[in-house]
């Protein structure tokens, strides 16, 4: 049974260069800028994007220290995050003219029926596109 007290409100990613990722998150995946918060005493930035209000969906959190100047470690437990497409050979083709790297081209996933592909965000994460019905 679903609580009505809980919701999944966002995810956050730290990103080395925020403009790089920006562009990425929303010009190239869509996502809409909700919202910025610079805090210079901190030095960092946060940055929420996401396909709707903040109040209805659950958004992405870009977290930018401006100091940082080495990559990030991914690690071994991140896995991916998942954005639905309505027409992924589109998609990918719009993204690798664009610069990204199509990680995995898009087909069905193995064992399935859904199509799926993966690109590299700016910092090397996986995102994985699902073909869903707009």
């Amino acid at each position: 049974m679903t609580s009505p007290y809980y919701r999944l409100l966002h995810t956050m990613i730290r990103v080395r260069d925020l403009d790089k990722s920006l562009d990425f998150y929303s010009r190239l995946l869509g996502m809409t800028v909700l919202r910025r918060n610079d805090y210079p005493d901190g030095r960092f930035s946060l940055v929420f994007l996401g396909y709707g209000a903040e109040e209805d969906h659950t958004v992405l959190e870009l977290t930018h220290n401006w100091d940082r100047t080495e990559a990030y470690q991914l690690g071994d437990s991140y896995g991916h995050l998942a954005v639905g497409v309505a027409d992924i050979y589109a998609e990918c083709a719009k993204l690798a003219a664009a610069g990204v790297t199509i990680a995995r081209p898009p087909g069905p996933m193995k064992f399935g029926r859904t199509v799926i592909a993966f690109v590299d965000d700016p910092d090397g994460r996986k995102i994985e596109l699902i073909e869903t019905a707009p």
